[in-house]
């Protein structure tokens, strides 16, 4: 069974990950800056890292069924990080999708653990408005 525990290693890799993906909303929203946007895919791949751990990191990306997104997410990269930002990012996205793609129902059960966030994912609307994308209703 899985743990839940945070020790000081999740902590640490969870606050990377949160900067990564922060450097890189910043990469975005500054035109595509490929400085930044490196320095964000370094940090969201530390940091993962760090959460899971190096070993289970090596296995999900060396996954068999991960190899197209792996491929995808380390070539979109590369041509990042030789100057062509734009395409480098829709080549990751693309790779970010297919390898976290199973990810997205405990990314939700995740949010709804924190504080403000959790309580607004909790009302009605929200609520009803998720339920109905996985193609059943909660009642209200």
């Amino acid at each position: 069974m899985v743990s839940l525990e945070m020790d000081d290693r999740k902590k640490i890799g969870l606050g990377l990950t949160g900067f990564g993906v922060f450097f890189t909303f910043l990469g975005i929203i500054f035109f595509f800056e490929k400085g930044l946007l490196a320095i964000g895919n370094i940090l969201f791949i530390s940091g993962v890292s760090l959460t899971i751990g190096l070993k289970s990191t090596m296995q999900f990306f060396m996954k068999k069924s991960n190899f197209k997104g792996t491929v995808s997410f380390g070539i979109g990269f590369f041509i990042l990080v030789i100057g062509w930002p734009i395409l480098g990012m829709i080549l990751e996205g693309y790779g970010f999708i297919l390898l976290f793609s199973g990810f997205w129902p405990t990314l939700a059960v995740f949010m709804q653990k924190i504080p403000i966030l959790g309580w607004l994912l909790q009302q009605p609307h929200i609520r009803s408005m998720f339920d109905s994308h996985r193609g059943r209703r909660v009642p209200v």
